[in-house]
């Protein structure tokens, strides 16, 4: 589905990503972890071809093609789509119509299939009028960023720490949510959709199964493996013993 080789990556001159390999394969879910600064939204952003997010080496494939060169717009008909750790509020359009613009539908009208999906999301119909994230609580944000993936059904998912500031109600909603955009709720063979989720405290991982977990420092990919061996190794030792005991690992392969 996915494969970065030796990406370089800058933005406003300044180098934030370094010779960074990554594949995720078509039906697999990745979680990626790391400290602030590390360069995992800067990858996430890189990825979906961001103007200000400079490629100065390497390529991104996406379904065997070479989409280096192509615009954020080319790359999101491709099948590209993100959920933001911090989406703008952006006045005067409703969050309904922009659900049904994120479907292709463009007439303005909200409609009946826009409003069950808001159901699942536990939006009534009165917040579908209200203009996108104006006033929005912390998990509104992370509900409506969701349920316009889900109108999008991107073939692959991008989620910038969709467990941050939400409560434990709306986590578990919001991780079943992500499940189904994910395919994880159907035999690992029939799985379509892929993703990378990026997270602090690995929360979003006690309500979905992911298949690989990364350890970004420094921008670089700096320890990939099983996800509860490595986010055992950071809860109990940070991210330094993660790294020494995955390159450990390594060593005796």
């Amino acid at each position: 589905m996915l494969e970065i080789k030796a990406l370089d990556l800058e933005v406003d001159g300044r180098p934030v990503l370094k010779d960074l390999n990554l594949t995720i394969k078509e039906g697999e879910s990745h979680v990626l972890l790391g400290p602030n600064g590390s360069g995992k939204t800067s990858l996430l952003l890189g990825i979906l071809g961001f103007p200000k997010y400079k490629v100065t080496g390497g390529s991104i494939i996406f379904k065997g093609e070479d989409i280096t060169g192509l615009s954020t717009a080319e790359r999101v008909k491709l099948g590209m789509g993100i959920a933001f750790q911090h989406p703008p509020v952006i006045r005067g359009i409703k969050l309904g119509e922009m659900v049904d613009l994120c479907k292709g539908d463009t007439s303005q009208q909200i409609t009946q299939q826009t409003r069950t999906l808001a159901k699942k999301l536990h939006f009534s119909d009165e917040f579908l009028e209200r203009d996108v994230n104006a006033g929005f609580s912390g998990g509104e944000i992370k509900r409506s960023e969701i349920m316009q993936l889900m109108a999008q059904d991107p073939d692959f998912v991008m989620l910038d720490e969709p467990d941050s500031g939400v409560d434990i109600e709306n986590m578990e909603l919001i991780g079943d949510m992500i499940g189904e955009l994910l395919d994880r709720r159907i035999r690992p063979s029939k799985r379509t959709a892929s993703g990378l989720i990026i997270t602090h405290l690995a929360t979003i991982t006690n309500y979905i199964e992911v298949d690989w977990a990364h350890v970004m420092l420094n921008g670089m990919i700096a320890c990939s493996g099983n996800p509860n061996r490595i986010i055992s190794d950071i809860m109990k030792g940070g991210y330094g013993k993660c790294v020494r005991e995955c390159q450990t690992t390594m060593d005796r392969i």
